[in-house]
């Protein structure tokens, strides 16, 4: 008896099930050798009963295992595609690609893209050149619409100046100075920003030698971190800071204030008081940011300009570099330059009976020079029980006199 050899030397029979996308389906037999793309034209014949109608269909058309959801290989085995007897194969006609574009339809779609883009430069002066021109100051309209901010600053000066003066006509001036210095040395000695110390505790220094950074630096934590890493090794580092000899050195500049207020001139103790007043605020002398300085110098910059830049940003360094790059605007020494005492503004503000009541508080007289060295307690002042009205009375009428 005759046997075929393939038949001899084929591989195992595998029963697939075959499903089509016109919803048939049949029974395939074939082997583990048989290739994708054989499996693939018998199933074509089966759809075509027997015949294939496009010899390119078989291209056309893809087997997929339904079980793990992938293509199969037209040139490889169903045993390399680990193909399983009772699977089920899924024949899909492939998915036609997109014809090419047209030169027309290209040419269409590239003038409508020109119809849509934003006019340039030259468009707008063509189209704008017999519109009549309005020679509008840019620096005017800016100035009109002041920013609270800035004219802050001019403000407080101005205010300070006017509650040394109340505070020195007091009768009791020389203890309400004693007050204000008690509470300078305790606003200074006592008080931490707790945000920064957050800052250098996760950073994982510990907290008594971030506090006395925080204390050397301002609360400055880009300062007190580059003093916590320059004293590590300092055997004093955990030294606290002494606390007694700053009361000492209150008590002595409290002394000429006591003899100015036994003195028989009530001018001279005014004076006097002035003084001492102006003692106070130099204890918060500006210090540069030491990473803004270092950057804004390997930019080219001077270093005069670049501390006298960060004072006027309040140490921003972008704020500084934009100083540095523009008009310059305002000057240091515009700084120290309070309101104009005649102006409107000025005047509805020492008229407001809460502001008048502020200013005989010390209190208010330090949260000026507060926020005249660093701004950004600004927040920290509005929400004080006392001096919080005084700021909120302050920030009306400058908006309500903006406006107009």
């Amino acid at each position: 008896m005759f046997v075929q050899e393939e038949k001899i030397f084929a591989g195992k029979v595998l029963r697939l099930h075959v499903c089509a996308s016109d919803g048939a389906e049949w029974l395939e037999e074939a082997t583990e050798d048989t290739s994708v793309e054989k499996l693939k034209e018998r199933c074509l014949k089966h759809c075509a009963h027997g015949s294939l109608e496009d010899p390119k269909s078989v291209t056309h058309h893809k087997l997929i295992h339904a079980a793990s959801e992938r293509v199969l290989s037209d040139t490889k085995t169903l045993l390399e595609e680990n193909v399983q007897d009772e699977d089920v194969l899924l024949l899909i006609k492939k998915r036609a690609p997109a014809p090419l574009p047209k030169m027309a339809d290209v040419s269409a779609e590239e003038k409508k893209k020109q119809e849509q883009k934003a006019p340039d430069r030259d468009a707008i002066f063509r189209a704008t050149a017999n519109l009549p021109s309005y020679d509008m100051d840019r620096a005017v309209v800016q100035t009109n619409v002041r920013d609270f901010q800035t004219e802050l600053r001019k403000i407080l000066v101005s205010l300070i100046e006017v509650a040394q003066k109340l505070l020195a006509l007091n009768p009791d001036a020389v203890e309400l100075f004693k007050k204000a210095n008690a509470m300078l040395d305790e606003d200074e000695d006592g008080r931490v920003d707790e945000a920064a110390l957050r800052q250098l505790t996760e950073m994982g220094f510990p907290e008594s030698r971030a506090v006395k950074a925080l204390r050397l630096n301002h609360m400055s934590v880009p300062q007190a971190m580059e003093w916590l890493i320059e004293h590590a090794e300092d055997p004093t580092i955990d030294t606290p800071l002494p606390g007694p000899a700053l009361q000492g050195e209150a008590g002595a500049e409290a002394a000429p204030a006591a003899a100015a207020g036994t003195s028989a001139e009530g001018e001279g103790d005014r004076d006097e008081l002035t003084e001492i007043f102006k003692k106070i605020r130099r204890k918060r002398e500006f210090r540069a940011d030491a990473r803004a300085v270092v950057s804004l110098m390997e930019m080219g910059f001077d270093e005069k300009e670049v501390i006298d830049a960060l004072r006027v940003s309040n140490n921003q360094q972008s704020a500084a570099c934009e100083w540095l790059l523009g008009d310059r605007r305002p000057s240091p020494e515009e700084l120290d330059k309070g309101i104009d005492p005649d102006s409107p503004l000025f005047q509805a503000i020492l008229d407001n009976p809460v502001v008048q009541l502020g200013l005989t508080n010390p209190k208010t007289l330090l949260a000026f020079e507060d926020m005249l060295e660093s701004p950004l307690n600004s927040t920290q002042w509005m929400n004080d029980p006392e001096t919080g009205p005084v700021m909120l009375q302050i920030s009306r009428i400058f908006q309500t006199l903006n406006r107009t």
